[in-house]
């Protein structure tokens, strides 16, 4: 429940419309901040169904009095700004009318023995969201991004993720050798060399490893790896984008150990 009324604000310079607009709009601005934005219904959503709660709601002024009652209780604290104020804190090219702010969870510790998601310097925003997603829907109880892959709260990963955030353990800023404490088997996808996926015994749990949309995994890694894994591609292209590539290998995991 809120403990006060709405505070409406219509100044850009404002400080706290500064700091949500960099929040909004830096890609790093949560590990400043230690919060994160999330913008529009489906995220703020999201978020309310795996019980995190807001420490700030953000409205425009044209919806607030329209807001759905769940949706204006769930922050202790409500910002109003006018919808010219929002559109200019916004990140994206026609903004939402809502967006909470919550706290940064605090980074979990390495859970050894789940079933688990490596980044290598994954670069794209898109990819690694749409990574999260597949790794939340095929049973995947962590990620862990090695440094040099893209924040994993700033607001692009965060709405291409479409709520898999709440439903992970999620590790950013590793080394290789923190890798050592998974005790599962490392499985590395490879478009030129390894076993065909679809040939192969995959093991469970385990961690499949994916590297950066152009370099692939770093060799070091790639030496740690129990496997290397190639998709079978019958139409000749190179290679598979990072994102459809982890679809593909995480749901043939969950499938074969269903």
């Amino acid at each position: 429940m809120t403990s006060a009324g709405p505070i409406h604000i219509s100044s850009r310079d404002n400080a706290l419309v500064k700091d949500l607009r960099r929040l909004a709009q830096d890609n790093g601005a949560y590990r400043k901040q230690g919060r994160v934005w999330l913008e529009g219904d489906h995220l703020c959503r999201a978020a309310l169904a795996r019980g995190v709660r807001p420490a700030l709601a953000v409205f425009s002024e044209s919806f607030w009095p329209l807001a759905p009652v769940d949706i204006a209780a769930a922050a202790p604290k409500i910002i109003v700004l006018s919808d010219a104020l929002l559109a200019d804190v916004s990140g994206l090219e026609s903004s939402a009318p809502l967006a909470f702010v919550l706290d940064l969870p605090a980074p979990p510790a390495l859970q050894a023995g789940a079933a688990s998601v490596v980044l290598d310097r994954v670069q794209d925003a898109g990819n690694v969201g749409s990574i999260l997603r597949s790794a939340s829907a095929f049973g995947f109880a962590q990620v862990l991004a090695i440094k040099g892959t893209a924040a994993l709260w700033s607001p692009k990963v965060l709405r291409a993720g479409m709520g898999a955030h709440f439903n992970l353990r999620l590790l950013e800023g590793l080394a290789e050798d923190d890798l050592d404490a998974l005790g599962v088997p490392l499985l590395v996808t490879s478009s030129h060399g390894g076993a065909f996926l679809h040939q192969g015994s995959l093991p469970w749990p385990c961690a499949w490893v994916l590297g950066h949309e152009g370099q692939g995994v770093a060799a070091p890694l790639e030496a740690r790896a129990a496997q290397r894994i190639r998709i079978a591609q019958p139409g000749g292209e190179e290679s598979l984008n990072v994102a459809a590539a982890a679809a593909i290998c995480l749901h043939a995991s969950a499938a074969m150990h269903a």
